[in-house]
Formats: structure tokens, sequence, C-alpha cells
């Protein structure tokens, strides 16, 4: 009798054992990619967005901004045919002050798991433009600087700086630090990738690049949406934004397909920032492309604009 009742709590004991384990990998997965780390309040300084104002005499329309001190234009560009359609938004911006070229974090608040749509966290920055940042808060590492402030420095990968005489550089996080890059004018630093474009020439052979290998990072192999910034001369960039995974209007491209494009339009060098839903640009208070073929944001952690 003593021994059917060890029997029959040994099945119990081990279907606690199971039961405590998976909710302890359910935590850990929600803490690591759900619940929101706040490490930074009141990150950046949301009142100081850029060289216009109020008081600034521009003209606009559905494609353009104009003003003494930035110039955007935005095209649209559709190719191929069924299945093989592309389409995708170029922005050719030029800056007489390289201060309008800002960052903005979600909530304005620096850390992990802390999203909100581009278009939300432009318009709280009076962006004129914006495209999606390098969604910092999905990793822990890499240089952050934004705005000239230093807010991670753990070197892991090819990086972009953006300097304060207008001038985009791709570097080696390995071989510097956030201090160095200060000290250098560097105001803003996106950590993803890869490099598209280095001294007007396409890199190729992107097909097999890997740029996390952490749980919960997808391929940003094949066709996809994308998002990237290249530059032409200082203070003159190109913003491109390519929708993709949706049928008949837009597959995607390929890291390829991209650098090529870069080389295409211009540019001397040019960068990978994060793709798939992320991919959006957002121009004079609407979102210009069409996220996924479904009109519809994903919240990423930062953006690049101008305000």
């Amino acid at each position: 009798m003593h021994t059917d009742k060890k029997n029959r709590k040994k099945p119990l004991i081990i279907l606690i054992i199971v039961l405590a384990a998976v909710a302890a990998i359910l935590y850990m997965a929600a803490d690591r990619y759900l619940i929101q780390h706040v490490k930074v309040n009141n990150a950046l300084d949301t009142g100081n967005t850029g060289t216009e104002n109020s008081d600034t005499n521009y003209t606009s329309d559905d494609w353009n901004y104009n003003s003494d001190s930035v110039t955007i234009k935005i095209n649209k560009v559709s190719t191929g045919t069924g299945d093989d359609t592309v389409t995708y938004y170029t922005a050719d911006v030029t800056l007489k002050d390289s201060s309008s070229l800002k960052s903005a974090f979600a909530d304005n608040k620096f850390g992990q798991n802390i999203v909100e749509d581009t278009s939300v966290i432009a318009s709280a920055n009076n962006a004129i433009f914006a495209v999606n940042g390098d969604y910092y808060g999905f990793r822990d590492d890499g240089i952050i600087i934004r705005n000239g402030k230093i807010f991670r420095d753990i070197p892991a990968r090819t990086g972009l700086a953006f300097y304060s005489d207008g001038s985009m550089k791709i570097y080696d996080e390995t071989k510097t630090t956030a201090e160095k890059l200060i000290k250098e004018g560097v105001t803003q630093t996106l950590s993803f990738g890869p490099a598209l474009v280095e001294d007007s020439k396409a890199i190729t052979g992107l097909g097999k690049v890997e740029i996390d290998t952490n749980f919960g990072n997808h391929t940003i192999q094949g066709s996809n949406p994308r998002t990237g910034v290249g530059i032409i001369s200082p203070k003159h960039y190109v913003f491109v934004v390519v929708d993709g995974r949706s049928s008949g209007y837009s597959k995607g491209m390929s890291l390829d397909e991209f650098s090529e494009l870069f080389v295409n339009l211009g540019c001397t060098d040019a960068y990978n920032l994060d793709g798939g839903g992320s991919s959006t640009m957002y121009f004079m208070g609407k979102v210009v492309n069409n996220p996924l073929g479904r009109n519809h944001e994903r919240g990423v952690s930062d953006i690049l604009y101008v305000g």
C-alpha cells in the first residue's frame, strides 16, 4: 500500500517539475523579448529637433520639401511584373546643417523591448522625414551613440557613423570605442548592417551574411523588405525603403540587389538597417510606403529623422 502511494506521487512530482521548467522558460523568453527594461528615461533632448521651426519658410507637397536648410525629394519606383514585382521608395535628402539629422527613441526611453511605430516616434519629435533605425533594443551589444550622447559601448559588428561635418563612414566597432568616436566628431551610430557599398563599389556575396545569432533572430537573407541609408557627399544622403513579402505588389530585395541599387543612386557608401516588418518611411505626417503590403507598421525601438 505504501509503495502504491509512492508510485502515484512520482508522476505528480515529474509534472510539477516540467511545469516549473516551462514556466521558467516562458518567463525568461518574455523577459528577453517582451518585458520593458528601461535604462534611461528622457533619453534625448526632444526640444532640439533640428534646424526647422515654426518660423521656417518652406514649400512642400506629397513628395517634396524645400527650405533654405533642408531639401527632400521622395520617389516611388516599381519594377517587374506579377510575383516578381518590386516596389521601393527613395528619399534624396540634402541638409545645410548636419544637426538636422537626428535620432529618436520609442517613448524617449533607452532600453530593451521599448517599441512604438515609426510614425508615432516621428510625430512626437516633429519630424519632417523619418525611417526606422537599427532596432538597437533587440540586442544588448553594439556601439550606440545618438545625438552626440553615448548609450552603449559594447563593440560587436560593422557599424555606421554620422559625423558633425555631414560625412558618413562605415567602421569596425571592435577597433574603437564610443569615447574615441565622440572625440572624432561622431553624432550618431547605427549597429546593424551589413555594409552595402564602400568607396562607390557594391559589396557582393552578401547572400549568407548573419547579423545576429541569438535566439529569436531570423535571417536577413533572400528577398525581403529593406531599409538602408547611403551618402553621395557630405550632408547629402539617400534613404531607401523596399517593401516586400506581398505577392503582386513587392517581393522585396536581396542584399546584393540592395547594394547595387545604392551604387546606381550615386552613393559612395551605404549601410543596411533593420528591415522586414520594421521597414517604414515617414514624410510630412504620413507613412509613405506600405509595410508588408498591409499598411500596418511594426513597432521599433528607434528612428533616424530630419526635424
